[in-house]
């Protein structure tokens, strides 16, 4: 990914993130930010994942970019926070224990299975109305091989395991910026 940012500009980001579920819990007042004029400002897809003791915690984002950068961290922090429907909201107990990883993500392409590498693509897979995505980080920290890789995206579109073989289905990939809390 050509795509770059400062250490100063993750921690940025990473406080931004941070702040809007800290605003959200202790505050309720989320503070409106404005563009940065640089690089924080370009639209593009962005993921804000939040563990606790290394247990996923939350995820939510955007696969192709619908805010400015920092806007977009912020929307995707408070919603990983506090709408992902797979775990209860986060709570004032669970703030000092939260630990935020931030993906930004290049533009879909297109990709042939053969062509997939593990570490280095994330996955979108399509097919009617079914689709899943996932970063990608995570066959890494799965420990998954191109094939299980291939396998999980079909699982998360609720598709065949193998249904990455069928002609009919969309596979794209993408690159990310992966980093964390404690950068810099």
């Amino acid at each position: 990914m050509s795509f770059t940012l400062t250490d100063e500009e993750k921690n940025t980001l990473l406080k931004i993130a941070k702040n809007a579920i800290y605003d959200n819990l202790f505050s309720k007042k989320i503070h409106l930010l404005e563009n940065t004029n640089g690089k924080l400002d370009q639209v593009v897809g962005v993921f804000v994942t939040l563990s606790i003791d290394g247990n996923l915690r939350g995820c939510i984002g955007n696969i192709i970019g619908q805010y400015p950068l920092f806007l977009g961290t912020q929307k995707m922090a408070m919603q990983a926070a506090f709408q992902d429907p797979r775990f209860k909201p986060v709570t004032k107990d669970d703030y000092d224990k939260i630990h935020i990883e931030i993906s930004v993500l290049s533009p879909l392409v297109e990709i042939h299975h053969n062509d997939v590498e593990v570490g280095k693509h994330g996955l979108l897979i399509k097919h009617l109305y079914n689709s899943g995505v996932l970063l990608p980080q995570v066959p890494v920290e799965q420990n998954w091989g191109k094939k299980e890789f291939l396998q999980g995206v079909c699982t998360k579109a609720g598709l065949d395991p193998n249904f990455y073989l069928n002609k009919e289905c969309k596979l794209y990939s993408f690159t990310a910026l992966v980093f964390n809390e404690g950068i810099a």
